[in-house]
């Protein structure tokens, strides 16, 4: 097989960067009370900035697939690649804009400038964006595909203007909205971020050697923790099972929630498996110069270290790398976003090694990727 390299990286933020104390006017107050909950999980998530698709009126200004888009064209445009070069594009997101058909198809739809060409969607939550890059580089490894891009999109803010929870707590009769919601309503925010995979990095640039990317399910062992469809963790009712829509509606079963009590689950999954996936791959955890992990709040970034510190398999601090505090938590897309504000910064060096790695709390999945820097 040859290899996959990332040659470029694409990202799209809408809008003007949010502060904290913005926040609350832009998602507006539920039954005008405002948020008891909101200033103690931004303490503890110690996101400072964070970018919103809607407005103060709770307009889309636009929708996730056009997200996803902008962020393709400007991977193309820093790549210097033409549209008609692209033969495979593969988009990733939690919530795409329609239930059917696929996000990529959606995507594709908005590129109109594209040629016909294999689309392929990954749907899930923070490692479906890992999926659609291992199915690109994949595809490129295996000399099917010359141009291969990937794009991961998220657009949760939608799912938390305060109308949408007055309509259910008008219904409930007053019943305020339970924690496990509103705390994924101060965590999360918008964002898109594509990456060009090709077979050759490009000359005279810096690129991403793809070593490997694997993926791991612990989906056998433990509950659902990160979902919409239920209007609790452990029913048994999904939101088709109701007589109508609107009843489902009602009884919150679409809204995101996230059972917090399971969190550390994601954690301490994800940090156990690296020692085990390093020695698989025959990596030393002293050669790596990058960490690059989606923790999707400060409060975990100690529980991480704490972690590999035990299992003897320490990073030090300086190694690490993140943007969360000032692009937020974008889910699917995170670490795209990492990598392009990395790969551009100019801190990266030719033959430095890359340690990627996402736990996703969703129903328990951690995604671990190596990239190596390369001058073509």
């Amino acid at each position: 097989m040859t290899q996959a390299y990332i040659n470029s990286i694409g990202m799209f933020l809408p809008g003007e960067p949010v502060e904290n104390d913005e926040m609350e006017s832009i998602l507006g107050k539920v039954n005008d009370r405002s948020s008891k909950a909101c200033r103690k999980i931004l303490k503890s998530n110690g996101i400072k900035k964070r970018h919103y698709a809607i407005d103060k009126n709770h307009q889309t200004l636009f929708s996730n697939s056009q997200l996803a888009a902008h962020a393709v064209r400007h991977s193309l445009e820093r790549a210097d690649l033409e549209p008609s070069a692209v033969d495979l594009l593969v988009a990733a997101t939690t919530f795409p804009d329609l239930l059917v058909p696929g996000f990529g198809s959606m995507v594709h739809g908005e590129l109109t400038e594209f040629s016909p060409i294999e689309v392929v969607s990954t749907h899930g939550v923070c490692c479906c964006g890992m999926t659609a890059l291992k199915y690109a580089a994949a595809m490129v490894q295996l000399g099917q595909k010359q141009t291969a891009i990937s794009t991961a999109s998220e657009l949760p803010s939608r799912l938390f203007k305060n109308t949408r929870f007055e309509a259910e707590t008008k219904i409930q009769q007053g019943k305020h909205v339970d924690f496990d919601t509103e705390f994924l309503r101060w965590m999360l925010s918008d964002g898109a971020g594509a990456a060009v995979v090709q077979p050759q990095p490009t000359a005279g640039q810096l690129s991403l050697s793809i070593e490997w990317i694997e993926l791991i399910s612990y989906a056998h062992e433990l509950p659902v923790c990160m979902y919409t469809g239920r209007n609790r963790p452990d029913s048994e009712q999904n939101w088709m099972d109701y007589p109508s829509t609107v009843e489902a509606a009602a009884a919150g079963a679409l809204d995101l929630r996230q059972n917090i009590r399971l969190l550390d689950k994601a954690v301490s999954l994800g940090s156990q498996g690296i020692p085990p996936t390093l020695q698989q791959k025959g990596v030393n955890v002293d050669d790596i110069d990058w960490f690059l992990c989606h923790y999707s709040s400060h409060f975990f970034r100690d529980k991480v270290k704490d972690h590999l510190d035990l299992l003897e398999c320490s990073i030090p601090q300086e190694k690490w790398f993140t943007n969360l505090y000032t692009r937020g938590n974008t889910g699917a897309a995170s670490m795209y976003l990492m990598l392009e504000e990395l790969l551009y910064s100019g801190k990266l060096k030719p033959n430095q090694t890359l340690f990627c790695v996402v736990p996703e709390s969703g129903r328990f999945s951690t995604a671990y990727m190596l990239l190596k820097t390369v001058v073509g």
